[in-house]
């Protein structure tokens, strides 16, 4: 795997920290809002591998639902791969990854990640929630699914997934690429 060299952002904790910190208890998802009547909770997915494309030689991570059993696949980037792989198989870099960042500095701002769900597939691109509970009040951010599963790996969190994503990835043609996260 390629090295990538770091670029400090002295500034990125401050700022996160300010943001949480001035955010009401309550953030509406960014994402699209459930339709139709009484749909099925979202259900649990493990991560059930991460694998190179090779058509479009892009990573790929799997997502396997523990109610149905269905799966499907979402392009992610390298950076994304690899912050989702090295927790998977009980690695720690030499230093701390974006992902690992955002945790520590979580747990020093006494904000805690409950769980992430995957709740769309529009137009190609799968949209994500990533649930915080910051001294008992549930907040809610946008992300993207391929940092919303890295954060729930490390947290050791449910991956949740809409059933509807699971509906229309199915829809997906194959063999080409997966739509990018």
């Amino acid at each position: 795997m390629a090295r990538l060299a770091l670029v400090p952002h002295v500034g990125l904790p401050l700022l996160i920290a300010a943001a949480l910190a001035a955010a009401p208890a309550h953030l509406p998802a960014q994402t699209p809002a459930p339709a139709g009547p009484q749909e099925a909770p979202p259900q649990e997915a493990g991560v059930v591998g991460l694998f190179l494309d090779s058509a479009s030689l892009q990573p790929t991570v799997v997502l396997r639902g523990k109610r149905d059993r269905r799966s499907f696949g979402m392009a992610i980037g390298a950076a994304e791969a690899t912050g989702i792989v090295y927790p998977l198989e009980n690695r720690v870099p030499p230093r701390p990854l974006t992902h690992d960042l955002f945790l520590t500095l979580f747990g020093r701002l006494k904000v805690v990640v409950t769980r992430v769900v995957i709740t769309d597939l529009k137009d190609g691109i799968y949209y994500a929630t990533v649930f915080l509970d910051a001294g008992g009040k549930e907040m809610q951010l946008d992300a993207r699914p391929s940092d919303a599963i890295a954060l729930a790996v490390r947290a050791k969190v449910p991956v949740l997934v809409e059933d509807r994503v699971f509906d229309k990835s199915e829809l997906l043609p194959g063999p080409h690429p997966a739509p990018r996260i």
